[in-house]
């Protein structure tokens, strides 16, 4: 496992690290057995950074994660989690002191520290981003000694590069994968220039990218590319990155033929990810310790070659782009 900077915290984060979305909810049945199982071959494996949120299983997900720490005392493990979807609606009136530390206080309790190491703001409305007094809030939550360090989730390239320009704003969550250019575009320069962490979430477009599903696959009722599909739950690009399936099979029909041999594609997708300097980490999610196992190798793999670059933004090119790039 190699290591990376994230922003300005001084933490050197594992830069495949771990998703915990699918733990939680909505991504079909789950065990808890076998997703505590997922999280030690991840830690075991070099993992040293956990993203989670309050919603994911209604807290389910970050109790699970304080059952992990406590099963390994005195190892190096960075937890990240999100507030604000437990609004009825988005709405930015809902973004109160009130509300955050309501919300902050609740994944305290679900975590058993009494100090959150990095708080996002989960995806909440654009016009969040030009509202100063709620990134005012997170400062006093940091003074208060309730949160280390504060960051922000975005669906959009525009949030992300808003939010970059309050100053304590240390990580930015952005959806970025062979099937997601644009943040490379300009973001990365800016968070560069910025010294803000990236990390690259829905790295392998809900599964798409590892090349195991087909136009057979099945969906349970529970699980989002079921019910989210046509962002008819919550944000379209959440779900397959906002890549028509079809489409998107036919995309990862070509980018198979660029695997080498002796890697699985999820291992090429994310080695993809990490060729982007400006990422700290992805955040792959996994159900089951082989899951965690395969994703953690692509952190080993030599990198990919500029003839396997430029092919992946042909096949974008020719597929994707404008299905997503002009959206997100």
């Amino acid at each position: 496992m190699h290591y990376r900077d994230l922003g300005r915290t001084g933490w050197k984060v594992s830069d495949i690290s771990f998703g915990a979305w699918a733990i939680g909810s909505a991504w079909g049945a789950v065990d808890d057995q076998e997703s505590l199982a997922a999280m030690h071959k991840a830690i075991d494996m070099g993992c040293n950074f956990i993203d989670t949120a309050d919603v994911y299983g209604d807290g389910h997900s970050e109790k699970l994660i304080a059952q992990l720490k406590k099963d390994r005392p005195g190892e190096q493990i960075i937890v990240v989690t999100k507030a604000g979807r437990r609004l009825p609606k988005q709405v930015p009136e809902g973004y109160t002191a009130e509300n955050l530390n309501a919300w902050i206080d609740r994944s305290l309790q679900n975590l058993e520290t009494d100090c959150l190491d990095l708080v996002q703001l989960h995806c909440p409305p654009t016009s969040v981003y030009y509202m100063p007094e709620v990134f005012d809030i997170l400062d006093g939550l940091v003074r208060a000694g309730k949160i280390r360090y504060y960051g922000v989730s975005v669906e959009k390239v525009e949030e992300a590069l808003k939010a970059i320009e309050f100053p304590n704003v240390q990580s930015v969550q952005i959806i970025f994968n062979m099937f997601r250019h644009r943040p490379a575009d300009l973001f990365f320069r800016e968070a560069i220039a910025h010294k803000v962490g990236i990390l690259a979430r829905v790295p392998l477009a809900s599964g798409l990218l590892t090349g195991k599903m087909s136009r057979d696959s099945q969906f349970a009722a529970d699980d989002h590319r079921n019910f989210n599909r046509y962002g008819q739950s919550f944000d379209m690009g959440e779900t397959f990155s906002g890549v028509d399936y079809e489409t998107g099979l036919k995309a990862v029909d070509e980018i198979k033929a660029l695997v080498p041999e002796g890697w699985s594609m999820t291992q090429f997708a994310l080695r993809w990810i990490l060729m982007f300097d400006a990422v700290t980490c992805a955040i792959p999610g996994g159900k089951r310790p082989s899951q965690v196992e395969d994703n953690s190798r692509a952190s080993e793999m030599p990198a990919l070659s500029d003839a396997q670059m430029a092919k992946i933004r042909e096949i974008y090119g020719k597929y994707i782009a404008r299905l997503v790039h002009h959206r997100w």
